[in-house]
């Protein structure tokens, strides 16, 4: 069975085709910078390596692209649309709605929408992944993989907030949790790793958004994310915690709208707020050179990251394990070293050669007296969505 996987992002699409069972990565690639001049296609399979600038104006024109490539008589890998049996789309909030894996019909599309106010940066370009995805592989079954569902099992004292009732009750104001699908992915791997069926894990997911879950015997038990992907950890844009009145403040005695202030925290915060840089990678060089900003920024998003060390390992009562994941999570040693330094009270210990080591293995890169495992796992959304996908309609 051929599945392909589509990851829309606000200006992105990422994609896998895969043979299932056997999970196999027949082609792969990214769309970048939609809407911009320099937009780009990235395309590997396995006979070829393609990366083109190109102008992609919307998700449509995106996809198009995706799906000429895959049928292309001399690049591609299928010879028509028809072949593709299923299309595994990632969707950011699924509400309290979305538990499981869907198969998508007018119904689950129109949930999606409405849940766009929840993500507005992310389930407006999921639903146009799947609304043109239809139109193209018009045979296919189209399956929805909700970032949410994974987070169903946190306990209700975990998310449930401390306003009146009725909020919950009537309006479903409660925690939701947010890149599920890879925290489902790594802490899987991770117990298959340490050979554990039981386990306390904490999973950190590291890239231009981020967020952490407690993670108990395979099951989401608390996490950083809440009612919106906006809270936490300090992101590339997104400020993470903040004080509910500093909003009250800024409208109320600065002047400003609640759209600048929406606008301000959820792309003008964060590591680009504080340096002037979102992308880390700008951000450790420039702290290399003697960069202020940059220095304290990175030991503003370590710290961060280790209260909600401290504070996952305390509600489930131990931790055998933290697992770095994501793009940052698996290539930062600066950030990784920032985060585990002066945890020995919770057994952590970090081997710094182990941890400037480059692999896209999983491993152990804790010192060998360690009480808890330090891992990085790589992250494969795609492949978890087809697997999920796949399952589904077995």
């Amino acid at each position: 069975m051929q599945i392909l996987v589509l990851n829309s992002g606000s200006s992105s699409i990422k994609f896998q085709l895969f043979t299932m069972p056997e999970a196999k990565v027949i082609c792969s690639g990214l769309v970048e910078r939609i809407g911009l001049e320099n937009a780009k296609i990235n395309y590997h399979s396995i006979s070829t390596t393609i990366e083109e600038v190109a102008t992609i104006s919307n998700h449509k024109e995106g996809l198009q692209l995706i799906a000429d490539y895959l049928m292309d008589k001399e690049k591609g890998v299928i010879d028509s649309a028809s072949e593709i049996q299923i299309v595994g789309h990632r969707v950011v909030h699924g509400g309290n709605t979305f538990a499981e894996t869907t198969v998508i019909n007018e119904a689950v599309k129109s949930k999606i929408k409405e849940l766009a106010a929840l993500a507005p940066l992310h389930n407006p370009a999921n639903l146009q992944g799947i609304e043109v995805a239809e139109q193209i592989f018009t045979k296919a079954k189209q399956i929805a993989v909700f970032d949410t569902a994974f987070h169903q099992t946190i306990p209700v004292e975990a998310y449930k907030y401390a306003i009146p009732n009725q909020f919950l009750d009537e309006n479903h104001i409660r925690l939701y949790g947010f890149h599920g699908t890879s925290h489902k992915y790594v802490s899987e791997k991770a117990n298959e790793f340490l050979n554990k069926s039981t386990s306390k894990i904490i999973t950190i997911h590291l890239g231009n958004g981020c967020s952490m879950t407690a993670v108990k015997d395979g099951k989401s038990i608390d996490h950083t994310l809440g009612f919106a992907p906006m809270n936490g950890l300090i992101m590339g844009t997104r400020c993470g915690d903040i004080d509910p009145a500093v909003i009250f403040y800024m409208v109320n005695a600065l002047g400003y709208t609640l759209e600048e202030v929406n606008t301000l925290l959820q792309k003008e915060s964060g590591m680009l707020g504080l340096t002037g840089f979102s992308d880390l990678r700008d951000i450790e060089s420039a702290a290399e050179q003697g960069n202020e900003q940059c220095k304290l920024a990175l030991r503003m998003n370590a710290y961060r990251i280790k209260k909600f060390i401290g504070t996952y390992a305390a509600i489930m009562n131990g931790l055998d394990a933290i697992v770095f994941t994501a793009g940052i999570g698996e290539n930062s040693d600066v950030i990784r070293k920032l985060v585990c330094e002066e945890l020995e009270f919770l057994g952590i210990q970090l081997d710094n050669a182990k941890n400037e080591i480059r692999s896209k293995e999983i491993r152990e890169i804790n010192a060998e007296l360690s009480k808890v495992k330090i891992l990085i796992v790589p992250t494969n959304e795609e492949l978890e969505i087809a697997k999920q996908s796949f399952d589904l309609l077995q």
